[in-house]
Order: structure tokens, then C-alpha cells, then sequence
């Protein structure tokens, strides 16, 4: 019965460990390519809106996330599914979300503009 209860504390002491260090990796990538700093609130706010709730996202948002980059807005995500205060939410359709929200942006700035 001890072998089972340092098992257990083992597990969770690897699990908490993981985490914690998944966290700080996603900090050091978000401190290392600015990633708090490439759009504006207003922007952020559609963008947190479209992933994490029900909403759609302008044209200059997209242009915004384009420019922020995969490797932002994915941590940056990941980094939201993290904090506690979502742990409600489901990661796997969140992610599906945010990678649904990217490609939609990417699309459209992509899209040549129709001519005048």
C-alpha cells in the first residue's frame, strides 16, 4: 500500500513538473519573439473572442494575427489554456478553433484584393 502512495505522489510530482515546464517554455518563446507586444488590445480582444467564445474577426485583426505569426498565436493560446481560469474549457476544440481562426486569416490576407 506505501508503494502505491509514492507512486501516486511520483506521477503527480512528474505531471506538476511537466507542466510547470511547458509553461515556462511557452513563456521563454513568448518573451523571445515579443509576442505581448505585436497587436493592439483591440485586436487581441477579437482574436481572444473568435477562439475562446463565439465572435468573428475583422479584416484588420487578421492582418494583425498574420503579422503576430503561428508561433505566437499558438503559444499564446496554449499558454490561455494553461491559466486555471479555463480549465472548463474543452483544449481540444479550442485548439481547433484557433488553428480555424489562423487559417481563415491567413487566407484572406493572402486573397489578392478584388480590382476596382
Amino acid at each position: 500500500m506505501a508503494s502505491l502512495n509514492v507512486y501516486s505522489v511520483l506521477v503527480v510530482l512528474f505531471l506538476t513538473c511537466g507542466a510547470v515546464m511547458a509553461t515556462k517554455e511557452n513563456d521563454q518563446i513568448i518573451k523571445e519573439n515579443n509576442c505581448e507586444t505585436k497587436m493592439g488590445l483591440p485586436c487581441v480582444l477579437e482574436a481572444f473572442t473568435s477562439i475562446f467564445n463565439t465572435g468573428s474577426i475583422s479584416n484588420k485583426c487578421c492582418g494583425e494575427l498574420v503579422v503576430l505569426g503561428k508561433v505566437c498565436h499558438s503559444v499564446l493560446v496554449k499558454r490561455t489554456l494553461d491559466n486555471p481560469l479555463f480549465i472548463d474549457l474543452n483544449p481540444a476544440t479550442i485548439i481547433a478553433k484557433s488553428i480555424q481562426t489562423w487559417n481563415n486569416c491567413l487566407a484572406l490576407i493572402d486573397s489578392p484584393s478584388p480590382s476596382a
